[in-house]
């Protein structure tokens, strides 16, 4: 419960450094409108030195917020500095989303389950495959390792051009992560029901290189977690060659419901109404 520092209207953020580019403040400004709840989802720059000062005020309440998401470069700083991190942030080592509950700063990582609900409302099903192909070992790869490991995907393969850097992924979420390098890309997709991009490849309409997904498993998913431009070049080569593809708008869209819903206490729905507000957006910058 919020004390007495808090207002009855509900106030939460996004923060990061920078953070003017984020689109949480429309995803949830749009929710908070449509659902009829007094509340307010403000940017806050928080720039790497202030950012424990920024945490401290939230603990107290002297900040007024009952919340908010963590963005670059602050979630290692985040998950550090809560009270309650859990399970799914501790493993990850990092956390977008907090939320103060009885004086303590709770913390968690929605970006696996942003993920998840992307695929399964782009692709139903796809979680039956035996193999999945990871593309990329950076930190947002982290996250997308977790949840198709814990959705229960028996064998995950980490393809990057830094191996040791694919390595550390696979001795951090376990035996069923595999670290390969790119060379072996073909080889580890045989069969594969499931490819992700991690990595910044096609990003703002950048062309990348060529990718021969017929390896593949039959009825396999091709999905990328860059969403400008929407259709990516790995997406459109990916549809060219006969596969189902998930584009990765729904990914930030999908991972901004459970925050909304532990500060204002209603579960929101990603529709297309909240789709077509952020592709507006998109195309007016």
């Amino acid at each position: 419960m919020p004390d007495s520092r808090e207002t009855s209207v509900r106030r939460a953020f996004v923060t990061g450094f920078p953070v003017k580019h984020s689109r949480s403040p429309l995803i949830h400004g749009h929710w908070l409108e449509t659902l009829r709840i007094p509340g307010s989802y403000t940017r806050e720059e928080v720039a790497p030195e202030n950012f424990a000062g920024f945490m401290e005020a939230l603990k107290s309440g002297e900040s007024g917020f009952c919340g908010g998401n963590v963005t670059i470069p602050h979630k290692e700083a985040a998950f550090r500095l809560a009270d309650r991190p859990d399970a799914l942030s501790e493993e990850l080592g990092a956390a977008n989303t907090l939320w103060r509950e009885e004086g303590c700063v709770h913390a968690t990582n929605t970006d696996g389950r942003g993920f998840l609900a992307n695929l399964d409302a782009g692709a139903p099903g796809w979680d039956t495959v035996g193999s999945a192909v990871i593309l990329g070992a950076g930190g947002a790869s982290r996250a997308i390792i977790q949840a198709v490991r814990d959705r229960g995907v028996g064998e995950i393969h980490v393809v990057n051009r830094t191996v040791a850097r694919a390595q550390e992924l696979a001795d951090r979420f376990g035996p069923r992560i595999h670290a390969h390098p790119m060379e072996a890309l073909a080889e580890v997709s045989k069969g594969a029901g499931l490819f992700v991009n991690t990595t910044s490849l096609g990003m703002d309409g950048k062309t990348a290189p060529d990718f021969d997904f017929s390896p593949l498993g039959p009825g396999a998913v091709v999905t990328d977690i860059v969403y400008v431009p929407l259709v990516t070049s790995i997406l459109k080569q990916a549809a060219e060659q006969g596969f189902a593809t998930v584009d990765g708008l729904g990914m930030l869209l999908h991972q901004a419901v459970p925050g909304f819903e532990k500060w204002f206490g209603v579960r929101p729905v990603v529709d297309e109404a909240l789709r077509r507000l952020i592709l507006a957006d998109m195309e007016a910058h």
